[in-house]
């Protein structure tokens, strides 16, 4: 589905990937983890076509597609989906018309029709009582007021509408108590299927202890100097990063 072949990008002249290489399988789970500055969120947005960040070398091909031929709403109409760390807020846009633009925008860039209201009205319920959201959160301005675990809730509440066929998480469990963690962790399991897949950028080992991942790759210095199963979390929740750093280059 997505493979990366020695990525670098920099932003305002500053190197920040320094050759990363990775593919993710259609049904798999990968946590890329590693301290602050690594380039985490700097992968995440690259792959989602931000334009801040320039790329100077490698290339990203997503379902045979080069990525980079590509613009940031070109991508998501293809499917790639990215929850970000610090989500907008957006006064006067509530959340109903927010997904419903972006669904529909979607489905034009496909070809398709637009759905139709009573269509999205209920798959717009079905997923709400799997994220345990209240009804009155649809007309509420997008993000305004809302809490750090509510921007989160609805992040992935808009995951579950879009249906994507790449979902980035770029540190959804930040700023969420256990509860908010919990709810926000079983909607991404129950969205989870054979056809989509699922990158999950964290700090932390506790977010891994609900979403399982197949991989983990710990990023440094702008590159991946070490990946592994879900044991590999474990082990740096207990170590931390510093018995990492022998042999990586500064």
């Amino acid at each position: 589905m997505l493979k990366i072949n020695n990525l670098q990008a920099e932003i305002e002249g500053k190197s920040i990937l320094k050759g990363i290489d990775l593919e993710v399988k259609p049904g798999e789970v990968h946590a890329i983890m590693g301290p602050n500055g690594s380039g985490k969120s700097t992968l995440s947005s690259v792959i989602a076509g931000r334009e801040e960040y320039e790329v100077t070398g490698g290339n990203i091909d997503f379902e045979g597609e080069d990525l980079l031929d590509l613009g940031a709403d070109e991508r998501a109409h293809k499917g790639i989906f990215l929850s970000f760390q610090y989500p907008v807020e957006i006064p006067g846009v509530t959340v109903t018309n927010f997904i419903k633009t972006a669904i529909n925008e979607t489905r034009k860039a496909r070809g398709q029709e637009t759905m139709p209201a009573n269509v999205m009205l209920k798959m717009m319920r079905e997923k709400m009582s799997l994220l345990e959201i209240d009804n009155a959160f649809l007309s509420r301005s997008l993000n305004e007021g809302f809490s750090g675990g509510e921007k989160k809730r609805n992040e992935i509440f808009q995951m579950a509408m879009l249906e994507p066929k790449l979902a980035i998480l770029d540190e959804t469990d930040s700023g969420l108590d256990i509860d908010a963690l919990r709810i926000v962790a079983n909607g991404v399991n129950k969205l989870k299927s054979k056809n989509n897949a699922v990158i999950v950028i964290t700090h932390y080992q506790r977010l891994l202890e609900h979403i399982v991942p197949d991989y983990v790759h710990v990023l440094y210095k702008g590159k991946i100097v070490k990946s592994g199963t879900k044991d590999l979390a474990l082990e740096l929740e207990a170590k931390g990063y510093d018995w990492l750093k022998e042999g990586v280059e500064a």
